[in-house]
Protein backbone atom coordinates (compact mmCIF):
# COMPACT_ATOMS: atom_id res chain seq x y z
CA UNK A 1 0.00 0.00 0.00
CA UNK A 2 1.63 3.42 -1.27
CA UNK A 3 2.01 5.46 1.90
CA UNK A 4 -0.03 8.55 2.60
CA UNK A 5 0.68 12.21 1.91
CA UNK A 6 0.82 15.01 4.19
CA UNK A 7 0.29 18.42 3.00
CA UNK A 8 -1.32 21.62 4.14
CA UNK A 9 -4.17 23.66 2.89
CA UNK A 10 -4.63 27.41 2.52
CA UNK A 11 -5.19 28.20 5.86
CA UNK A 12 -1.90 26.17 7.52
CA UNK A 13 -4.17 23.13 8.53
CA UNK A 14 -2.58 19.52 8.19
CA UNK A 15 -4.32 17.52 5.57
CA UNK A 16 -3.44 13.32 5.65
CA UNK A 17 -4.08 12.21 2.28
CA UNK A 18 -4.21 8.86 0.66
CA UNK A 19 -1.65 8.43 -2.18
CA UNK A 20 -4.23 8.65 -4.84
CA UNK A 21 -7.49 10.71 -3.63
CA UNK A 22 -10.64 8.88 -5.87
CA UNK A 23 -13.72 10.44 -4.17
CA UNK A 24 -14.15 14.05 -3.16
CA UNK A 25 -16.86 16.39 -1.66
CA UNK A 26 -17.21 19.79 -2.13
CA UNK A 27 -18.63 22.11 -0.14
CA UNK A 28 -17.89 24.79 -2.56
CA UNK A 29 -19.91 25.48 -5.69
CA UNK A 30 -17.02 27.10 -7.45
CA UNK A 31 -14.44 24.94 -6.25
CA UNK A 32 -17.11 21.70 -7.44
CA UNK A 33 -16.96 23.23 -10.75
CA UNK A 34 -13.17 23.26 -10.85
CA UNK A 35 -12.57 19.77 -9.71
CA UNK A 36 -15.22 18.19 -11.79
CA UNK A 37 -14.48 19.99 -15.09
CA UNK A 38 -10.64 18.77 -14.56
CA UNK A 39 -11.32 15.36 -13.25
CA UNK A 40 -14.94 14.25 -13.94
CA UNK A 41 -16.17 11.64 -12.04
CA UNK A 42 -14.10 13.04 -9.24
CA UNK A 43 -16.51 14.50 -7.41
CA UNK A 44 -19.07 12.17 -5.45
CA UNK A 45 -20.67 14.70 -3.36
CA UNK A 46 -21.78 18.43 -3.61
CA UNK A 47 -24.20 21.03 -1.87
CA UNK A 48 -27.34 22.20 -3.18
CA UNK A 49 -26.20 25.06 -4.68
CA UNK A 50 -23.81 23.28 -6.49
CA UNK A 51 -24.87 24.14 -10.30
CA UNK A 52 -21.98 23.59 -12.12
CA UNK A 53 -21.10 21.78 -14.78
CA UNK A 54 -24.65 21.47 -15.96
CA UNK A 55 -23.49 17.64 -16.14
CA UNK A 56 -22.27 16.87 -12.81
CA UNK A 57 -23.68 13.17 -11.11
CA UNK A 58 -23.04 13.57 -7.56
CA UNK A 59 -25.49 13.54 -4.74
CA UNK A 60 -26.20 16.21 -2.65
CA UNK A 61 -25.42 16.64 0.67
CA UNK A 62 -26.77 19.79 1.49
CA UNK A 63 -26.20 23.60 1.55
CA UNK A 64 -22.86 25.58 2.31
CA UNK A 65 -23.51 26.67 5.80
CA UNK A 66 -25.42 23.55 6.45
CA UNK A 67 -24.39 20.44 5.35
CA UNK A 68 -25.45 17.03 6.80
CA UNK A 69 -22.05 15.29 8.45
CA UNK A 70 -24.48 11.68 7.96
CA UNK A 71 -24.47 12.27 4.08
CA UNK A 72 -20.64 13.39 3.93
CA UNK A 73 -19.78 9.94 6.09
CA UNK A 74 -21.64 7.76 4.07
CA UNK A 75 -20.24 8.72 0.75
CA UNK A 76 -16.73 7.50 1.83
CA UNK A 77 -14.70 11.11 0.75
CA UNK A 78 -10.86 10.71 0.57
CA UNK A 79 -11.42 14.48 0.31
CA UNK A 80 -13.63 17.53 1.28
CA UNK A 81 -12.72 20.61 0.17
CA UNK A 82 -13.93 23.78 1.31
CA UNK A 83 -13.89 27.84 1.68
CA UNK A 84 -13.25 29.71 4.81
CA UNK A 85 -15.40 32.22 3.84
CA UNK A 86 -18.07 29.77 2.23
CA UNK A 87 -18.17 27.12 4.96
CA UNK A 88 -18.92 27.44 9.00
CA UNK A 89 -15.36 26.41 11.17
CA UNK A 90 -17.62 24.06 13.44
CA UNK A 91 -18.52 21.92 10.35
CA UNK A 92 -15.21 21.67 9.13
CA UNK A 93 -13.89 20.75 12.93
CA UNK A 94 -16.01 18.06 13.05
CA UNK A 95 -15.59 16.67 9.64
CA UNK A 96 -11.76 16.71 10.51
CA UNK A 97 -12.61 15.02 14.50
CA UNK A 98 -14.28 12.56 12.57
CA UNK A 99 -11.33 11.47 10.54
CA UNK A 100 -12.21 12.85 7.14
CA UNK A 101 -9.40 15.00 5.61
CA UNK A 102 -10.43 18.61 4.53
CA UNK A 103 -8.92 20.64 2.65
CA UNK A 104 -9.92 24.60 3.08
CA UNK A 105 -9.45 26.96 0.64
CA UNK A 106 -8.87 30.72 1.26
CA UNK A 107 -9.21 33.65 -1.88
CA UNK A 108 -8.97 37.54 -1.29
CA UNK A 109 -7.64 37.89 -4.78
CA UNK A 110 -7.41 36.76 -8.25
CA UNK A 111 -3.17 35.96 -7.64
CA UNK A 112 -4.59 33.99 -4.32
CA UNK A 113 -6.97 32.30 -6.67
CA UNK A 114 -4.93 31.05 -9.01
CA UNK A 115 -2.54 29.95 -6.58
CA UNK A 116 -4.83 28.22 -4.29
CA UNK A 117 -6.53 26.16 -7.83
CA UNK A 118 -3.22 25.05 -8.70
CA UNK A 119 -2.20 23.88 -5.12
CA UNK A 120 -5.79 21.94 -4.84
CA UNK A 121 -5.52 20.25 -8.51
CA UNK A 122 -1.90 19.84 -8.49
CA UNK A 123 -0.26 19.12 -5.44
CA UNK A 124 -3.57 17.60 -3.35
CA UNK A 125 -5.74 15.98 -6.38
CA UNK A 126 -2.02 15.10 -8.50
CA UNK A 127 -4.13 16.46 -11.61
CA UNK A 128 -1.92 18.11 -14.74
CA UNK A 129 -2.48 21.45 -14.45
CA UNK A 130 -6.26 22.08 -16.63
CA UNK A 131 -5.85 24.18 -19.68
CA UNK A 132 -8.70 26.31 -18.33
CA UNK A 133 -6.16 27.60 -15.63
CA UNK A 134 -3.63 28.34 -17.92
CA UNK A 135 -6.41 30.13 -19.91
CA UNK A 136 -7.48 31.97 -16.69
CA UNK A 137 -3.92 33.29 -16.00
CA UNK A 138 -3.44 34.59 -19.95
CA UNK A 139 -6.77 35.75 -19.95
CA UNK A 140 -6.45 38.13 -16.67
CA UNK A 141 -2.88 39.39 -17.96
CA UNK A 142 -3.54 42.92 -19.21
CA UNK A 143 -2.98 46.62 -17.36
CA UNK A 144 -6.07 48.17 -15.11
CA UNK A 145 -7.36 51.04 -17.25
CA UNK A 146 -5.95 54.00 -16.42
CA UNK A 147 -9.19 56.09 -14.82
CA UNK A 148 -10.99 54.09 -12.04
CA UNK A 149 -14.74 53.91 -12.42
CA UNK A 150 -16.23 55.31 -8.68
CA UNK A 151 -19.10 52.47 -7.93
CA UNK A 152 -20.95 50.68 -5.40
CA UNK A 153 -21.78 47.11 -6.58
CA UNK A 154 -24.83 45.98 -3.75
CA UNK A 155 -25.28 41.98 -2.90
CA UNK A 156 -27.56 41.75 -0.65
CA UNK A 157 -30.95 43.97 0.01
CA UNK A 158 -33.15 44.59 3.18
CA UNK A 159 -30.36 45.01 4.28
CA UNK A 160 -28.43 46.97 2.27
CA UNK A 161 -24.80 44.94 1.66
CA UNK A 162 -22.23 46.06 -0.89
CA UNK A 163 -18.86 44.59 -1.65
CA UNK A 164 -16.13 46.06 0.02
CA UNK A 165 -12.26 46.36 -0.85
CA UNK A 166 -10.80 43.65 0.98
CA UNK A 167 -12.56 40.69 -1.41
CA UNK A 168 -12.32 38.53 -4.49
CA UNK A 169 -15.24 40.68 -7.04
CA UNK A 170 -13.49 43.92 -5.68
CA UNK A 171 -9.65 42.77 -7.08
CA UNK A 172 -11.35 41.40 -10.05
CA UNK A 173 -13.24 44.65 -10.90
CA UNK A 174 -10.14 46.97 -9.84
CA UNK A 175 -8.56 44.95 -12.43
CA UNK A 176 -11.34 46.18 -14.98
CA UNK A 177 -11.34 49.64 -14.07
CA UNK A 178 -13.76 49.89 -11.44
CA UNK A 179 -12.93 51.22 -7.65
CA UNK A 180 -15.71 50.25 -5.48
CA UNK A 181 -16.97 52.18 -2.38
CA UNK A 182 -16.62 52.69 0.68
CA UNK A 183 -13.55 52.98 -0.41
CA UNK A 184 -11.85 52.56 3.46
CA UNK A 185 -14.50 50.82 5.53
CA UNK A 186 -13.41 48.13 7.62
CA UNK A 187 -15.83 45.72 6.88
CA UNK A 188 -15.45 43.09 3.53
CA UNK A 189 -19.13 43.40 2.93
CA UNK A 190 -20.30 46.64 4.63
CA UNK A 191 -23.87 47.36 5.65
CA UNK A 192 -24.93 50.53 4.68
CA UNK A 193 -28.09 52.11 4.68
CA UNK A 194 -29.37 53.55 1.58
CA UNK A 195 -28.78 57.41 2.25
CA UNK A 196 -25.51 56.35 3.24
CA UNK A 197 -25.01 54.95 -0.58
CA UNK A 198 -26.32 57.77 -1.60
CA UNK A 199 -23.88 59.94 0.12
CA UNK A 200 -20.99 58.23 -1.59
CA UNK A 201 -21.90 59.87 -4.82
CA UNK A 202 -21.27 56.20 -7.28
CA UNK A 203 -20.87 57.28 -10.71
CA UNK A 204 -22.02 53.58 -11.64
CA UNK A 205 -24.45 51.05 -10.02
CA UNK A 206 -23.04 47.70 -10.13
CA UNK A 207 -25.43 45.21 -9.92
CA UNK A 208 -24.57 41.01 -9.99
CA UNK A 209 -27.14 38.50 -9.68
CA UNK A 210 -25.42 36.49 -6.98
CA UNK A 211 -26.07 36.06 -3.89
CA UNK A 212 -28.86 38.19 -4.54
CA UNK A 213 -30.81 38.45 -7.72
CA UNK A 214 -30.70 41.52 -9.06
CA UNK A 215 -32.75 42.58 -12.22
CA UNK A 216 -33.48 45.43 -14.44
CA UNK A 217 -36.33 46.25 -11.91
CA UNK A 218 -35.09 45.00 -8.52
CA UNK A 219 -32.36 47.28 -7.19
CA UNK A 220 -32.16 50.18 -10.13
CA UNK A 221 -35.36 51.24 -8.44
CA UNK A 222 -33.28 52.20 -4.96
CA UNK A 223 -30.99 54.44 -7.33
CA UNK A 224 -33.28 56.06 -9.78
CA UNK A 225 -30.85 58.70 -10.84
CA UNK A 226 -27.65 56.50 -11.32
CA UNK A 227 -26.48 54.47 -14.17
CA UNK A 228 -26.61 50.38 -13.49
CA UNK A 229 -24.57 47.27 -14.85
CA UNK A 230 -25.98 44.03 -14.31
CA UNK A 231 -23.44 41.72 -13.99
CA UNK A 232 -22.90 37.81 -13.94
CA UNK A 233 -22.46 36.55 -10.36
CA UNK A 234 -20.75 33.74 -11.38
CA UNK A 235 -18.22 35.28 -13.20
CA UNK A 236 -17.49 37.79 -10.31
CA UNK A 237 -17.30 35.78 -7.68
CA UNK A 238 -16.49 32.24 -8.73
CA UNK A 239 -12.84 31.26 -9.29
CA UNK A 240 -12.74 28.23 -11.17
CA UNK A 241 -13.04 27.86 -15.15
CA UNK A 242 -15.37 30.70 -15.35
CA UNK A 243 -12.04 32.81 -14.72
CA UNK A 244 -11.01 31.93 -17.99
CA UNK A 245 -13.77 33.95 -19.79
CA UNK A 246 -14.48 36.29 -16.88
CA UNK A 247 -12.28 39.23 -18.06
CA UNK A 248 -14.54 39.40 -21.20
CA UNK A 249 -17.79 38.85 -19.91
CA UNK A 250 -17.88 41.10 -17.34
CA UNK A 251 -15.81 44.09 -19.50
CA UNK A 252 -18.99 43.62 -22.20
CA UNK A 253 -21.10 44.23 -19.23
CA UNK A 254 -19.21 47.35 -17.94
CA UNK A 255 -19.50 48.84 -21.34
CA UNK A 256 -22.86 48.78 -21.33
Amino acid sequence: MDAPRHLTDDEGHPVRLPAAVRRVVSLVPSLTEAVAATAPGLVVGATDWCSHPAELDAARIGGTKNPSPQAIYALRPDLVIANEEENRAPDLAALRAAGIPVWTTRIRDLDQALESLRRLLVDALQLPPPDWLVAARRAWDFPPPPRPVRAIAPIWRRPWMVLGQDTFAADLLRRLGVHLLPAAHPDRYPRLTLPELHALQPELLLLPDEPYHFTPTDGPDAFPTLPHTLLSGRHLTWYGPSLAEAPAVLGAQLRG
